[in-house]
């Protein structure tokens, strides 16, 4: 079987080299907007469809995985920050706070959708104005989900989490296996 990443991440590109090094990129060219009234637990999902949908037009016969990530306070959906601004905005949210992460997953077969979400909680310090522009002065933030990066620099504000680590990287490593797994029949 046939895999294709819907995904330019590198650190996607990655984690899913964990499952297979036998697998193709081909990135998605859908517009990510999120409709209004959607869930924010489920607006990963939502976009992860649409990307690995747009991607699974060009390879029918194989398995196209799609994922996104969020970063949701309470109930808002950060992004990837647009600016430094955003970016400050972000970090002062999250600190000394519990926040979810949320990697929505689809794989489509066959002309069939699978998908799933996979929540992380993440336990943030209390951060100092200092911390904040200095991490923001590393440029590591800007393109990730929340402002921050777990797997770097941004490991430096995280107390603890609940779940899987790999997950807030960007791809639930463990549970999309499994899901491949359960398409080969394995």
């Amino acid at each position: 079987m046939k895999i294709i990443l819907a995904s330019g991440s590198p650190r996607r590109k990655e984690l899913l080299s964990y499952i297979t090094e036998d697998f193709e990129i081909s990135v998605s060219d859908v517009e990510e907007i999120i409709p209004e009234n959607i869930n924010p637990l489920k607006a990963s999902e939502y976009l992860a469809k649409l990307k690995a949908e747009n991607v699974a037009e060009k390879y029918p016969d194989s398995l196209v995985i799609g994922c996104d990530t969020s970063v949701i306070l309470s109930s808002e959906i950060m992004g990837k920050p647009m600016d430094e601004k955003q970016c400050r905005e972000y970090l002062e949210k999250l600190s000394g706070k519990v926040h979810t992460v949320a990697t929505g997953c689809c794989l489509v077969f066959n002309g069939i959708s699978k998908t799933f979400t996979e929540l992380t909680k993440v336990y943030f310090k209390n951060l100092t104005d200092s911390e904040i522009s200095d991490y923001i002065a590393t440029g590591e933030p800007f393109d990730k989900a929340g402002g921050y990066g777990i797997q770097g620099k941004g490991s430096l504000f995280i107390e603890k989490i609940e779940g899987d680590f790999f997950n807030v990287v960007g791809l639930p490593v463990c549970r999309l296996n499994t899901e491949i797994n359960l398409l080969k029949g394995i």
